[in-house]
């Protein structure tokens, strides 16, 4: 079993010293290979037979990064923004401010949540619609930190819990079929209706965190300078807001018709086929044929789109073929057996160890979409030999992929937020993104995903 140990070592290791994730899923696959006796060519063809594996979710990735950028040349984050600003009146007394912040509150995580499920663009829309409230943010004395859990808990909670979109992706063609897959041979499977019901519990956890960091932990107000962005289309002096109305959104009603029905028919397609790829491309057709974007101009649109989610897809890619190397090492039954006997029959002490293992991993790889395959092939044996339960095997791997995620310095669910709450320079990525979702989300994530391994 040293192969297992010194290629996740390796991998988790690298990541850290930030190698490339890539590069450290292809390394630590070869130090395994070469370790298990596998040699460079057979270590090479095991990867080789795995990449396939992630190449839908890779493809997936790309369509969605298309269809987000499409979409963003409709205006209408730039429409919801200016709404936004807009609600907060001029001289505002505290009533209305109260009402206008949890409006601000409810507004970024309603968006948050879209972003996952129902309009599927992941992080795009953070740097369109988070800029222009930060003027608002400094008059209303927000805590950014708050913005950032809002912000995380709809990109991370929603796609763990709700099979559409990207929850459809990590949910129905990651988790499901890696379970599947790697359980297989013991004649151990799952059922996608399962898996919502399942990752509940876990998602409470979420919950509870987001609700501590609102009441609680950043309810007090915080003072930033009130640095004018450049393109903002609105000043704040003292308690008066001015918006200049000529510089409003101007969208024609015919492409606010289009870029709605694009995202409906998006949606439609994707519940109706199973398949984000086909979805993504009816919504940038949609688009395209509506006049979004001209036709010269399609090529640099769905490119550019593509290279925004190229990164997590290749990853994904690698996560397969490294794996499929961990598989051809046929050490796994070798370290399920150790690992029985040193935790003894203790469920609770497995659950837990498995968790905090994954914990680990995904903060090192930045990716619960990509911490799956590495987890199930040795989770999925273990859960079977310590009598979990279907839906207990689903809470422990699903959970400990998500876990690290919100916690990751180089996560989406982290450096999304960044993105678009530093463009002041008043937003630091470690203390003001990373530990607070680290503290909120992955704590409660650690003890409701143990609670659910148990009650399942």
């Amino acid at each position: 079993m040293i192969a297992i140990i010194a290629a996740i070592v390796v991998m988790f290791g690298l990541s850290l010293a930030r190698v490339p994730v890539v590069f450290a899923l292809i390394t630590g696959a070869v130090v395994g290979g070469l370790l298990a006796g596998l040699g460079l060519h057979g270590t090479l063809d095991a990867f080789n037979q795995g990449l396939g594996g992630g190449a839908k979710i890779a493809l997936a990735y790309g369509v969605l990064g298309a269809f987000a950028l499409a979409l963003a040349r409709s205006g209408l984050p730039d429409l919801l923004a200016y709404k936004l600003i807009r609600a907060l009146k001029a001289d505002a007394n505290a009533k209305s401010k109260n009402t206008v912040k949890y409006l601000i509150y409810f507004t970024i995580l309603f968006a948050a949540i879209c972003s996952q499920n129902l309009i599927p663009v992941h992080i795009a829309f953070i740097p369109v619609l988070i800029p222009p409230l930060l003027s608002v943010f400094n008059h209303l004395h927000l805590d950014r930190r708050l913005i950032t859990c809002l912000l995380t808990f709809g990109l991370v909670g929603t796609y763990m819990l709700i099979p559409v979109g990207f929850g459809a992706i990590f949910l129905n063609d990651i988790l499901a079929h890696n379970i599947n897959t790697f359980g297989q041979a013991y004649g151990f499977s799952i059922q996608e209706d399962q898996i919502p019901r399942a990752m509940l519990i876990p998602v409470s956890g979420m919950f509870v965190g987001l609700l501590v960091a609102i009441f609680f932990s950043y309810r007090k107000p915080r003072y930033y300078q009130n640095i004018k962005l450049e393109g903002t289309s609105h000043n704040i002096s003292g308690n008066t807001i001015d918006i200049e109305d000529n510089q409003a959104p101007k969208i024609a009603t015919f492409t606010l018709f289009m870029a709605a029905f694009a995202v409906l028919a998006t949606l439609a397609v994707q519940l109706y086929s199973d398949s984000m790829i086909l979805a993504g491309l009816v919504g940038v057709a949609v688009l395209s044929c509506a006049g979004i974007f001209k036709w010269r101009e399609a090529d640099d649109v769905i490119i550019s789109g593509m290279r925004m989610m190229a990164l997590v897809g290749f990853i994904m890619i690698a996560a397969q073929g490294f794996a499929s190397v961990i598989d051809a090492t046929n050490q796994v039954p070798t370290l399920v057996q150790v690992s029985v006997e040193w935790i003894g029959n203790s469920k609770g002490l497995a659950a837990f160890f498995m968790l905090l293992i994954g914990l680990i991993i995904t903060l090192g790889i930045g990716s619960s979409f990509s911490t799956v395959p590495i987890l199930a092939i040795i989770y999925v044996p273990l859960c079977i030999q310590f009598g979990f339960s279907p839906a207990a095997t689903i809470a422990i791997i699903g959970t400990a992929a998500a876990l690290g995620d919100a916690g990751s310095p180089a996560s989406d669910s982290t450096l999304g937020p960044t993105s678009g709450l530093n463009m002041d320079g008043q937003h630091d990525h470690m203390k003001d993104s990373v530990i607070p979702t680290f503290i909120h989300f992955n704590i409660p994530l650690l003890i409701f995903g143990w609670i659910a391994a148990m009650v399942l």
